[in-house]
């Protein structure tokens, strides 16, 4: 048995295949991580999905920003974006169930026998893992509430609060928690979100940095997988900040890593977003 986490797919259905196959993927005994934001973008968003869906008993997943936008396209069509390539899957006689399999997926996962966590985009510095996994949780439970999601989905999209607060209800206790685990890339040292700046890690924002350098109460006892940061190269400053994201559908390389031995396995896209 073997444990492996995979980059964003982004729709790349083929190049996840041919990882699998280079590793030999058994999904009766082997398990797969996937770090968030399965579709959109990529050529086969659909295909994918259902590719997943077959696997699903072998598979941790958790939940990106492209993932959580399908979602809404879903309740609310207004948010469906013209570079968007999801129109497969509204059409597909099977969207609803694969749509409720999607939202049902977490936004944190822990697993104390690798003593790592997973999360799409990164963990505010400030949070310990007990606080990540109850703040994932809330996100995750009105995920899941028939009555409660299409309210969340309307309300998720924005910036702001740019600083987590205790204090926090409603809404803007939702939206911040959702840009954390899913948007961030720059924070402050005291957590404060710099969510326009989509650069590489040595072009931060004045007063900015990479969430990853700052003293964080998970990074310094638990590897924190994550993707979401293209343009990290799969490369950290931080030996226990696992970056997965290696841009495949931009054209460079999916990424698959062995959380038992630490190996990495790379396949290049051949199917770029034009």
């Amino acid at each position: 048995m073997a444990t492996y986490a995979v980059g964003d797919l982004q729709g790349c259905l083929e190049p996840l295949q041919q990882l699998l196959q280079q590793v030999h993927f058994d999904p009766a005994s082997d398990r797969l991580w996937l770090v968030g934001d399965l579709i959109n973008r990529g050529p086969d968003s659909l295909g994918t999905l259902r590719f997943l869906y077959g696997m699903r008993d072998s598979l941790v997943v958790v939940l990106g920003n492209h993932d959580l936008h399908f979602l809404a396209t879903v309740w609310h069509a207004d948010f469906r974006k013209k570079h968007d390539t999801l129109q497969d899957i509204y059409a597909a006689p099977d969207c609803d169930l694969l749509v409720n399999w999607l939202r049902q997926q977490k936004l944190a996962h822990f697993d104390p026998a690798f003593n790592a966590v997973m999360v799409h985009a990164g963990i505010p510095p400030q949070w310990t893992l007990q606080q990540t996994l109850e703040r994932a949780a809330e996100v995750e439970a009105v995920l899941q509430d028939d009555h409660k999601i299409s309210d969340f989905l309307l309300d998720m999209y924005g910036n702001k609060p740019k600083l987590w607060d205790d204090s926090l209800t409603g809404t803007e206790r939702l939206r911040i928690i959702t840009n954390y685990f899913t948007r961030m890339r720059f924070c402050a040292a005291d957590g404060t979100l710099q969510l326009k700046a989509k650069s590489g890690p040595d072009q931060a924002p004045a007063g900015f940095a990479p969430w990853f350098t700052h003293p964080s109460k998970v990074l310094d006892n638990q590897r924190v997988l994550f993707g979401h940061w293209a343009a990290l190269e799969g490369r950290s400053s931080h030996a226990n900040a696992l970056a997965l994201d290696t841009g495949c559908v931009w054209g460079n390389a999916m990424t698959l890593y062995n959380l038992e031995t630490g190996h990495f396995h790379r396949c290049a896209c051949n199917n770029p977003r034009p």
